[in-house]
């Protein structure tokens, strides 16, 4: 009698002995299963976050480059905002200012060499190598209107506010996906006659 008991217990602590191990079992494949998830999450907002900063980075292009006074001054070189002036109006009601979109707005990239002052950035290249991502940005000019306030301390009618949208992008060269941002800008100038 003694000795089938045993067997018993023996089936019984092997039978717990099992459950136990499949539920540690499975909840270690849950763990790395979660840990996996949370890493490809990390991942892919470190990369939407680059993205972006390109994106910022090819605003900030465009109104380093309509700033900068040895582009301004030099009659051969166009700054972002002139050849967006010069170029066709964008009707927010009928177009968008894509990223994708080639014609009608002047276009600029930043790369890993940065800016310098006294030259247009417009060469292609990667913002960061590892990994490589693309930056670019789209300038439009949007309309014309009075500057509201400001008509005491201009002096007269004559001058305007000239207002643009700058449309800046950054791509992971192996995505699909744009990470875009957009900034107004205006500017005094001479009205139109």
């Amino acid at each position: 009698m003694n000795h089938t008991n045993m067997h018993k217990n023996s089936g019984m602590v092997m039978v717990f002995a099992l459950l136990i191990l499949l539920s540690l079992t499975i909840l270690g494949v849950t763990s790395v299963a979660s840990s996996l998830m949370q890493s490809k999450m990390a991942v892919s907002m470190e990369r939407s976050s680059l993205a972006f900063d390109a994106a910022e980075s090819a605003i900030a292009g465009v109104i380093f480059e309509a700033e900068d006074k040895v582009v301004l001054a030099d009659a051969n070189i166009n700054d972002p905002l002139s050849d967006a002036r010069g170029g066709n109006q964008l009707d927010l009601t009928v177009q968008s200012l894509s990223c994708f979109e080639e014609n009608d707005w002047t276009n600029r990239s930043v790369t890993s060499a940065g800016l310098s002052k006294g030259s247009r950035h417009v060469g292609t290249g990667d913002y960061v190598a590892q990994p490589a991502i693309d930056s670019w940005s789209k300038t439009a000019f949007l309309r014309e209107q009075p500057c509201v306030g400001s008509s005491n301390v201009i002096g007269g009618s004559n001058i305007s506010c000239h207002v643009f949208i700058v449309r800046g992008c950054g791509q992971l060269k192996d995505s699909n996906f744009v990470v875009a941002n957009t900034l107004n800008a205006s500017v005094f100038a001479p009205a139109a006659q």
